[in-house]
């Protein structure tokens, strides 16, 4: 069998990967280039993005959004000419400015997830940026699909399903994912995508699927490709690469992982979330951490009830202050053994799949 492209609208990625949006600070240029140089798509998370500037405490919407250019910027000079895109959470505060700022910025690519994006479409109207909406469910997929189409007369240009065994802030209660099968979510991708070919036919234009959640090897990515889906998205395999934005605390961390170690832990946003439990975790269910300073990230946050900063906690992560981190991480992470390039894992995953592949 030979991997087909990933062809969206008028872009196409030659190997049919997407690699996941990892905030904070976990995918920005050097991943998302090195990722899109070996023919994916990269993808810079906006999260907190200017986490690093020295204004960032004072100043947290100012410095993400001009960081936002500064690291498509990057990332085109290390693509190669390949597909570079950015994750912006619909919880994000100020949502709209963050997307304005992506397109002004030239991205390929916006992909939104963390609640519908409702007005993605009128935010991008007339540019040659393509959107991609994150669902986890039929119902989702059915209105976001529904809701473009009858308001802006356009569809997406993909559709990401993030499955129950991905990473970070997850689309399921708690009680989902401790039941879900694999058989059972199967059968709410066959689902997605037939409302999405309902689309498809509708405009008379191909919209890819792709899958993500728990994909580690290649046998992982061609059980998605073997049912009918374009493409596949991989968060955690990308975290131990060299090219990877995150500390190498951090990356050591998915390493020394074993499996009983990653859990659904509660996020101070009111999400279920998937981690690394560690000793920050052990310590947030007993310990509440006065919040410093307000850095602007979820809508949804409310101060004066949460045990912790998430924003705090994720730039502790990427600064590979691991022991007061909280550690987003896949299901499938403690599969982690060393580190690699991205050239390499793109070799392992599709050699012999695809003519040329790097």
């Amino acid at each position: 069998m030979e991997l087909k492209a990933l062809k969206i609208g008028d872009l196409t990625a030659k190997i049919p990967i997407v690699q996941g949006g990892m905030g904070v600070g976990i995918s920005l240029s050097g991943l998302a280039g090195s990722v899109a140089a070996a023919g994916g798509v990269g993808i810079i998370s906006t999260a907190q993005i200017g986490y690093k500037d020295p204004d960032y405490d004072k100043k947290p919407l100012d410095v993400n959004l001009k960081a936002i250019k500064k690291y498509v910027d990057k990332a085109r000079e290390i693509a190669n000419g390949g597909v570079i895109g950015v994750n912006i959470m619909v919880a994000t505060k100020y949502y709209e400015e963050y997307v304005k700022a992506a397109v002004k910025a030239g991205v390929d690519l916006i992909v939104s997830g963390a609640g519908l994006p409702t007005t993605l479409p009128e935010l991008v109207k007339n540019t040659k940026t393509k959107i991609a909406p994150i669902v986890s469910s039929i119902k989702s997929a059915k209105v976001i699909c529904k809701l473009w189409d009858k308001h802006y007369g356009q569809t997406p240009d993909m559709v990401v399903i993030e499955g129950p065994k991905a990473g970070g802030h997850l689309g399921f209660t708690k009680e989902q994912l401790n039941t879900i099968t694999d058989e059972e979510y199967d059968r709410e991708i066959l689902g997605i995508r037939e409302i999405v070919k309902e689309y498809s036919d509708k405009y008379e234009k191909h919209i890819p699927v792709i899958f993500g959640g728990g994909i580690y090897d290649r046998d992982d990515m061609m059980r998605y490709i073997n049912m009918g889906l374009d493409g596949v998205q991989i968060g955690s395999r990308f975290v131990t690469t060299y090219e990877c934005d995150a500390a190498d605390e951090y990356k050591q961390s998915y390493i020394n992982a074993k499996k009983e170690d990653i859990r659904i832990v509660k996020s101070p946003v009111g999400m279920p979330g998937r981690a690394i439990y560690n000793s920050f975790m052990k310590r947030t269910e007993t310990e509440s951490f006065k919040l410093k300073t307000c850095h602007q990230c979820i809508s949804t946050c409310n101060q004066k009830d949460i045990p912790y900063c998430i924003a705090d906690a994720l730039v502790n992560a990427a600064k590979g202050n691991t022991d007061n981190a909280l550690l987003f991480c896949g299901a499938n992470a403690y599969k982690a053994q060393k580190l690699e390039h991205v050239s390499d894992i793109f070799e392992q995953l599709t050699d012999g799949l695809v003519k040329n592949t790097i």
